[in-house]
């Protein structure tokens, strides 16, 4: 694929900040959607803050040679809930939260260190295009699901119908799509936001709508989420600046409840998940590969990757208390805008530490109803499944071994099939991947089949 903006180039200034604001919006929605779901506490502003920075670390440990933006991981939400369990306190469960992705990330330092010395022969051995493909296309295909259900939600707080929230969303997604099929050279380059811009705006207009003539169902966007980040405390500085709750400040509390049965608790719930986000770095990086046309497991190198995103990890879980991974939305949207530019990346971090610190905009972020975002994630979904299905285009699949193996990943993938130990949990990716690789071996030995025209020559 043919990039507009290749790793190394600078797009202008203004070209720069609509592409940077782009990438925010396809992350932000996921990222700021963790500490809602753990509570305790951790906010969208300290989330936003800790992806920004975890991001950086990743761009630095990759010699700026991997265009993808790190968000909270949510292979790591029963292992954040476990730092709060048995009646911890805030300040103990924040300290847990720094501790457990600090111990992940060290065994993705671990992990990039066996790979410097080992190589990465034995991961192409192990993950065939037949492997990894069908890999990254249930990445996609697993959160159909959660994009189709957001299509059809409104804000929470409002009374809007299914259908207004299905128009809102597919009107998001009409516009993306012909925006970058049919829009200039600028519009091309940022469909997401005008995208997001257009879903918004529909809504805005049925929200006033509803409101004005007290009619429930319009009701889509609920505006009171301004009033409690802005003007909760009445108007002042607040209003418009108010730095985010960091996860560390509050930590520092915790050490004087520690103990080390909680310690071992929290590394029981931590280290295992890191061994199976290890099998989905390898997935997202082989998929962005294919996206940019350059092999980044050999250059900047999984070892470099594994660094990036394990020090990245604990930097963000530092300041924001989520553990970071690389995102498939940014790898998706660097794929549609066919804009690999790093410094777009980088722009982004940037712009997500300053934004954390503006009180209206994580009252916009905020308030984007779940449609406008579902009908976005229909492409950034959509993308990434068929960026998997074009690497193993070349499989042959009248060879069983071959066929077994994708049948095995798809099917287990899409079906949802993960395992639980306690806290741990494998997710559906990872169990796929897992007995996709095994099949593979268990049925190495095959024989390709002899095509008809071949067995002829041979009789001849």
């Amino acid at each position: 694929m043919k990039m507009t903006y290749d790793i190394n180039d600078r797009p202008k200034p203004l070209s720069l900040l609509l592409l940077a604001f782009q990438q925010m919006l396809a992350i932000l929605s996921a990222t700021i959607a963790v500490p809602f779901i753990i509570g305790h506490g951790l906010t969208p502003a300290a989330a936003m803050f800790g992806a920004g920075t975890g991001t950086i670390v990743y761009l630095l440990f990759t010699k700026r040679k991997s265009p993808v933006f790190l968000g909270s991981s949510f292979a790591f939400i029963g292992s954040m809930s476990a730092a709060f369990a048995g009646g911890a306190s805030m300040a103990l469960g924040f300290l847990g939260l720094i501790i457990g992705a600090a111990c992940a990330g060290l065994v993705y330092v671990v992990l990039s260190i066996i790979v410097k010395h080992a190589g990465i022969g034995w991961i192409d051995k192990l993950m065939p295009p037949v492997v990894i493909g069908p890999t990254v296309a249930i990445i996609g295909l697993s959160l159909a699901g959660n994009a189709v259900s957001d299509l059809q939600k409104t804000s929470d707080g409002t009374n809007g119908s299914v259908y207004c929230a299905l128009v809102c969303g597919l009107i998001t997604l009409a516009v993306t799509m012909l925006c970058s099929s049919y829009g200039s050279r600028k519009l091309r380059l940022i469909p997401f936001v005008c995208g997001i811009l257009a879903g918004y705006a529909a809504a805005s207009i049925m929200t006033v709508i509803g409101e004005t003539c007290e009619i429930p169902s319009l009701r889509v966007i609920n505006y009171s989420v301004f009033e409690k980040t802005m003007y909760s405390n009445g108007f002042s500085l607040a209003t418009f600046f108010k730095a985010p709750d960091l996860t560390f400040i509050k930590a520092f509390e915790g050490f004087e409840q520690i103990d080390i049965s909680y310690v071992c608790s929290i590394l029981i719930a931590y280290i295992p998940v890191a061994f199976v986000t290890f099998a989905e770095h390898i997935a997202d990086h082989k998929n962005l590969s294919s996206v940019i046309g350059r092999d980044l497991l050999k250059e900047p190198g999984l070892s470099a990757t594994l660094l990036g995103d394990g020090v990245g990890s604990a930097v963000g879980a530092f300041f924001g208390g989520c553990p970071n991974t690389t995102y498939g939305e940014s790898v998706a949207c660097v794929a549609i805008t066919k804009n690999a530019s790093v410094i777009t990346i980088f722009a982004a971090a940037i712009g997500c530490i300053l934004l954390s610190f503006i009180s209206p905009f994580i009252a916009f972020i905020s308030s984007i109803p779940p449609c406008v975002m579902g009908g976005v994630c229909i492409a950034l979904y959509g993308f990434i499944s068929v960026s998997g299905f074009k690497m193993f285009r070349h499989v042959d699949l009248d060879v069983n071994r071959n066929l077994f193996v994708a049948s095995v990943i798809l099917i287990t993938g899409i079906g949802g099939l993960s395992i639980s130990f306690g806290e741990v949990t494998v997710t559906n990716v990872a169990v796929a991947l897992i007995l996709g690789i095994l099949t593979n071996l268990m049925l190495s030995k095959e024989k390709a089949p002899v095509k008809e025209h071949e067995q002829e020559q041979q009789d001849t």
